[in-house]
């Protein structure tokens, strides 16, 4: 999939193109590998919080608050690898 079709999707407002995109890019070609890297990013993130820790939560606000929706979605790819890789079943190498 071309850089062209998926700006094409965007612009006619096809979220399916684009998540089949995602699941293909992060299951190395397999819908239902990339399905599954996107769930073990969320699993991750879960089991981290269950017991409610103390965390850095104006660090996240402020963050949200002040860095550029570009800036934030380059954040949020790098933080879906990290949690993939925590799960310990990388399938690729998460570069971006």
């Amino acid at each position: 999939m071309s850089l062209q079709y998926l700006k094409e999707a965007v612009a006619c407002g096809d979220s399916e193109k684009l998540i089949r995109y995602v699941r293909l890019h992060l299951g190395d070609g397999n819908e239902a590998h990339g399905r599954k890297e996107i769930d073990k990013a969320w699993i991750e993130a879960l089991k981290l919080l269950l017991d409610m820790p103390e965390t850095d939560r104006e660090f996240v606000l402020e963050t949200l608050r002040n860095k550029e929706p570009e800036t934030l979605a380059h954040l949020f790819f790098h933080l879906h690898f990290y949690f993939v890789q925590r799960s310990g079943e990388w399938i690729h190498d998460g570069t971006l």
